[in-house]
């Protein structure tokens, strides 16, 4: 028996020694951790339980048959992040430099099955080369298992990416299923066809950080919703993230003891919303002053600026929070901001999280860029989500809502449970001074042809009624479009007091296989 435990130690070894000494020293030399060395900072100290260490691949193709590795490339298991149950899978990089072949493929389906099976979340950390070409089809038919498993698992489980060296060609497809991405600065990217195969193609010069980096991704495309400086803060990132998100789809997202008190009243709030309705402020500064203190986890916050969009927690409960932000193009809706929105609620709606949206939203992007983009389908995307989400639906307008973007952003008539209106709210079809030019351009035109010396008195009298007769919260109050209008200080008990009433929410919609979201 002695010496088959020492054979069996020294397999294992060998497994997690990976690539060999050499190859983690090179690892090491990039400024990356090795596969295993992740796991372990990643999960509770002592938790992890691998699957499948001494697995190896079956090839005979280009004497693949002298070089198997235990592990064939990926570290496979599950662990604990605070004590909650997490299945994980890690590309290692020295071994065939992490790139997939059947058998890894087929580690990664086994972690992913059991996640689901279990009602756990799948984190992937991902460092790999792509396919293995020396497996060919196989290899291939491998990357669409997984894939197939990340769509079984969409809105079953949470699904959550670290890309933390090379992703490209069809591995970037399963990151891009998942809910979350995070990359890390410097040492990530993400493409389909890499530098040298454009400028073959086009001519085009471009580096593989402009090309596919943490930044482009997380500024210019929103593939990523998390560009972070390192590793090791990119996995801390990960696990604050598990805090706001329940294990599957029929778990109530978990709730902290708060340290906050639900009757406080932020008197700052009342200088935040400026007099002039076009004067910008920070829809954050609102936000983190409602919601429980240091709580507030942006995401996505480097793409799409002019919607905001987080989680939090209000008296220690998980809720996700969307807002207009009026510093970043006036706040309106464009598509960049459609295609993140609609993708935030129904995350939340797929996971049990209550969602508060707070509204100063003049309209949507005008200009011909956005409407040929098709403005009109991505926009339609976040008004879909909102509209089928069952989920209590909570909403604060602080300052305009005009037009269909009212209507969109979690109005009462396509399906939110509260909403409410601050007395700087100005609820209308449009703008004051947009309204007048329509409904006075006659009068206005034949008063500027007669050179009427007070033509722009009379232009700034009417823009004064139309203000007070509609843009007011109190006409939309009136007809009970607002459940009430409330001094700012008054928001988070408020809402406090809501979110416990709309925990047991129930909601009917008609049987059916799935809607068709204006994809």
């Amino acid at each position: 028996m002695d010496e088959s435990i020492d054979d069996l130690r020294e397999r294992r070894r060998e497994a997690e020694l990976g690539g060999g000494e050499q190859r983690i020293e090179a690892q090491h030399d990039r400024g990356k951790l090795t596969a295993r060395e992740r796991v372990e900072y990643f999960v509770d100290d002592g938790s992890f339980r691998e699957f499948d260490q001494l697995r190896t691949h079956r090839s005979h193709n280009f004497d693949m048959e002298d070089s198997q590795v235990p592990g064939d490339g990926v570290v496979t298991g599950y662990g604990d992040v605070d004590g909650r149950k997490v299945f994980v899978f890690a590309h290692d990089f020295t071994v065939f430099g992490g790139s997939l072949g059947e058998v890894f493929a087929e580690k990664v389906c086994k972690v992913m099955d059991k996640a689901v099976e279990t009602g756990a979340p799948i984190i992937g950390l991902n460092d790999s080369a792509g396919a293995r070409i020396q497996e060919g089809i196989d290899s291939l038919a491998g990357y669409a298992e997984v894939f197939h498993r990340n769509q079984l698992a969409s809105g079953v489980v949470p699904q959550i990416s670290c890309i933390m060296g090379p992703c490209a060609g069809g591995a970037v497809y399963s990151p891009a299923i998942t809910d979350f991405v995070f990359m890390v600065q410097d040492s990530s990217y993400m493409f389909i066809t890499g530098p040298d195969v454009i400028e073959t193609v086009t001519g085009e010069e471009v580096s593989f950080e402009d090309l596919g980096g943490a930044t482009t991704h997380a500024e210019e495309s929103g593939v990523s919703q998390f560009a972070i400086a390192d590793e090791e803060e990119a996995l801390d990132d990960v696990r604050r993230l598990l805090s706001y998100l329940p294990s599957n789809n029929v778990a109530d997202p978990p709730r902290v003891d708060p340290a906050d008190d639900p009757e406080r009243r932020d008197e700052e709030l009342l200088e935040i919303v400026p007099d002039q309705p076009r004067k910008p402020y920070d829809m954050q500064a609102v936000v983190e002053r409602i919601v429980d203190t240091d709580s507030f986890l942006p995401v996505a916050d480097r793409y799409a600026r002019n919607l905001l969009t987080g989680f939090a927690r209000l008296d220690g409960l998980s809720i996700g929070v969307l807002g207009n932000q009026p510093r970043a193009n006036a706040g309106t809706l464009d598509i960049d901001a459609s295609l993140k929105g609609s993708r935030f609620v129904r995350f939340c709606d797929a996971f049990n999280i209550p969602i508060l949206t707070f509204v100063d939203v003049p309209g949507f992007m005008p200009g011909t860029d956005q409407e040929h983009n098709g403005i009109i389908k991505h926009g339609a995307k976040l008004l879909y989500a909102y509209s089928e989400a069952t989920v209590p639906l909570l909403t604060v307008v602080t300052r305009k809502a005009y037009g269909g973007a009212y209507d969109v952003m979690a109005s009462k008539h396509i399906g939110a449970d509260v909403n409410y209106a601050w007395p700087t709210a100005e609820i209308a079809v449009m703008g004051p001074q947009g309204a007048v030019n329509v409904l006075y351009d006659d009068e206005l035109d034949a008063a500027e042809e007669a050179d009427a010396e007070d033509v722009g008195a009379r232009r700034e009298e009417l823009i004064e009624e139309y203000r007070e007769a509609f843009a007011n919260p109190y006409t939309a109050a009136e007809r009970g479009f607002v459940d009430d209008v409330l001094e700012p200080t008054e928001t988070r008990p408020r809402l406090i007091a809501d979110l416990h009433t709309l925990r047991g929410k129930r909601a009917d919609h008609p049987d059916r296989k799935h809607g068709n979201i204006p994809l």
